[in-house]
């Protein structure tokens, strides 16, 4: 399976990011996300169990987390783009998993 930080660079590679990358656990995406997210992200934490439910519910939020610190409109759309596809590539390297629709990210 390939590393984190592996698949970190790969991404921002393929894609040219170089925005600030949040730490994927909870408590990173929560010092991340604007302060009138908090109470979605804890209605959805407060439902989860374990396993690939949480998985999902990490990448969803990480990649909200990733948008909320973006400085504008292309840096938010470059954001989305980068999460989406980290989050494919680990998806891959672990032989599955779940990725987040940019839709839902605001």
């Amino acid at each position: 399976m390939a590393e984190w930080s592996a698949i970190l660079q790969e991404a921002r590679e393929a894609l040219g990011f170089t925005g600030q990358v949040v730490p994927r656990n909870l408590e990173g995406i929560r010092a991340a996300l604007r302060a009138d997210r908090l109470p979605d992200l804890d209605a959805e934490l407060a439902t989860l169990s374990e396993g690939s439910s949480f998985e999902a519910f990490l990448d969803h939020w990480w990649t909200q987390a990733l948008a909320d610190t973006a400085a504008d409109a292309d840096a938010k759309a470059l954001a989305i783009d980068f999460a989406d596809l980290v989050t494919a590539l680990r998806a891959k390297a672990t032989g599955g998993g779940c990725r987040p629709s940019t839709a839902q990210v605001l």
